[in-house]
């Protein structure tokens, strides 16, 4: 009986003192890794990727990114038609720009993809692309604010639409 005792005796304080610098390691790492995130940089470079089909539609309607990050942007055409008859491109379009009268003007632009030559309305565009193929930009997001984005091929920025937000 008295083996027993001690036995468990033992084990009860090798159990304690496992279980003790368990409890102090956890709450180390945990402090740790709190300064960790509070410390953080905020990512200087985001890449976002944008599909679209033939269906004339993106893959996403809103992108969140922050002021003064440089952001990698890659437009995926995905589906098989030309870009002649289903071209697609994507243009991040200035505060206060009025979509409709913007794409009005875009229509009469097809020598330069769509996009009206010294348009100020456009912060940044990608090329017209057609099934199959890619673009990809690269631009510093602009001050903070609500911004559209849209395709500029004529008929699609009814569809092809979405809100760039820079916090």
């Amino acid at each position: 009986m008295k083996k027993l005792s001690l036995f468990a005796i033992v084990a009860l304080f090798a159990f304690s003192a496992c279980n003790s610098n368990t409890e102090k390691s956890e709450s180390t790492g945990t402090d740790t890794l709190a300064q960790e995130t509070a410390a953080a940089p905020v990512e200087k470079e985001v890449s976002i990727t944008i599909n679209a089909g033939d269906d004339m539609k993106y893959d996403l309607s809103e992108i969140k990114v922050k002021e003064g990050q440089t952001v990698k942007l890659t437009l995926n055409h995905t589906g098989k038609l030309a870009k002649e008859a289903m071209g697609h491109n994507w243009a991040l379009l200035t505060q206060g720009t009025i979509v409709s009268d913007f794409s009005a003007k875009a229509m009469q632009a097809k020598d330069t993809d769509y996009i009206p030559a010294g348009a100020s309305e456009v912060i940044v565009h990608t090329k017209l692309i057609g099934g199959g193929q890619s673009d990809t930009i690269e631009f510093v997001a602009p001050a903070k604010g609500v911004y559209e984005f849209i395709c500029s091929f004529p008929g699609h920025s009814a569809l092809m639409k979405g809100t760039f937000y820079v916090e």
